[in-house]
């Protein structure tokens, strides 16, 4: 059975009402959810600050601003992936800026395929990217352990004078006898020690 996902929160940043809409019934709500719409740079700039979106699709030029520096502003701050939709003879300049950045661009006109497609890619690049923080989270946990079970290792080291070995194994056979992880036991003798 396929893994159930957690759907991609989108946000449309467009003048058009138009095209909001069009987004809106090209991509399957299961798996974009919610798609939120918004016109200008200043708004999308305040609701980033509260609300996560996984892909930022913006439609240029808007009120307020071409979208390009609101592109490469949301780049700079937060993981999401970032479609830019650019009227044709802007295309090449406008990717020429954004690319080394992250940022998709399509020229406009477009079809719903394309843009659909384009998603789909940045569909992929999140997926990797959470996979990516995950571990990066992991990871984090499992230096910080190490910090604490080294530290605790120094203090029976310096205090009840074991071996580095003897520490180790201290430690180890406290983790199992008490069925908690390492850290914990760690955690404890540094209270006590410290």
């Amino acid at each position: 059975m396929p893994e159930r996902r957690e759907p991609y929160r989108v946000l449309v940043v467009s003048s058009s009402t138009k095209f909001a809409k069009m987004l809106g019934e090209c991509l399957p709500g299961a798996q974009y959810h919610p798609i939120d719409c918004i016109a200008t740079a200043g708004e999308t700039k305040r609701r980033l600050i509260n609300t996560h979106y996984s892909i930022v699709l913006i439609n240029a030029p808007l009120e307020d601003d071409f979208g390009v520096q609101l592109a490469l502003d949301i780049t700079a701050q937060y993981s999401c992936g970032i479609l830019l939709l650019v009227k044709a003879e802007q295309f090449d300049q406008t990717a020429y800026k954004v690319e080394d950045y992250g940022v998709v661009t399509l020229p406009k006109p477009t079809s719903r395929q394309m843009v659909y497609s384009a998603v789909k890619m940045l569909t992929a690049v999140q997926s990797k990217i959470r996979a990516m923080e995950r571990e990066t989270v992991n990871l984090k946990s499992r230096m910080e352990e190490i910090r604490l079970v080294n530290r605790a290792k120094w203090i029976l080291i310096d205090r009840l004078k074991m071996t580095e070995p003897e520490a180790h194994r201290y430690i180890e056979k406290q983790a199992m006898d008490r069925c908690v992880r390492k850290s914990q036991v760690a955690q404890s003798i540094l209270r006590t020690y410290e």
